[in-house]
Parts: C-alpha cells; structure tokens; sequence
C-alpha cells in the first residue's frame, strides 16, 4: 500500500497578526486541523519582531489595528529583501472599496472580509501556500 502523498503545504509556517483575540482564536482554530506551524502576533509591532526570528510562508493580517496599521505591515515586509516574496493576504472587518482598492494597488495576494467561512479560509491559504512552494 502507497503512502499518502505529501501535501506541498504540509510544515509550512503561516503568521497569524491581528489585535482581536477573537479572530486569531478563529483563523487558529480554522487553521489548526492542517499541517501548518501557526506563529501568532497581536500587533504590528510584534509580528515585524516575529519576523526578524522566522521566516513564514504566509502572512494573514488584518487592516486595522492600532500603532501600525496592515498596511504599514505590509509595506514593510515588502521593503526588506528577505520577506518581500512572502505571500501577503490581508482579512479585515472593512470592506469598503477604499480598503480593497489599496490592498490591490499594494499589491497584497488577497483580501477576504470577515466574517470569513472556515472553508474558504483554509482553501485561501492552501492554494497560495502551494502556488509559492519552492
């Protein structure tokens, strides 16, 4: 009997940011049932510190939140040479077109507005963990 096949997601590290425990304790727990190491960060501030001791595969973080806002984040990953390839989906609470047109105009991978299924969720992330699989 052949074992499975191994997903080329399976192991991959996805940074979770976002100031509302809830939502992480959500994306954790939509996330949890795959193969993925989860790292949390419930700041801008404290996912650029995460970032300076791993590398993810993934970044999911929301628009607003104090100090540095998603989009600060997210300019900032994308200057520095070593994180500037990381896919970046942004999962926010605003969903007028003014945020979504700025996400696009960044450049962001993706943005979903929550309230988020657990199923698109998982299919979002896995389909762009594959798609940027080395």
């Amino acid at each position: 009997m052949k074992s499975p096949k191994k997903k080329k997601s399976e192991g991959k590290t996805v940074l979770l940011v976002d100031d509302e425990p809830d939502w992480l304790s959500a994306m954790s727990d939509a996330l949890g049932k795959e193969p993925y190491r989860l790292v949390i960060a419930d700041s801008g501030e404290s996912a650029l510190k995460k970032l300076k001791e791993i590398k993810p595969d993934l970044i999911l973080s929301d628009v607003r939140m104090p100090v540095m806002n998603g989009f600060d984040l997210y300019e900032l990953v994308r200057s520095d040479p070593k994180l500037k390839l990381i896919p970046y989906v942004f999962m926010s609470s605003i969903d007028d077109y003014d945020a979504i047109h700025v996400a696009k105009e960044l450049g962001a991978d993706d943005y979903v507005t929550k309230p988020f299924d657990d199923e698109d969720a998982k299919n979002i992330v896995s389909n762009l963990l594959i798609r940027f699989s080395k």
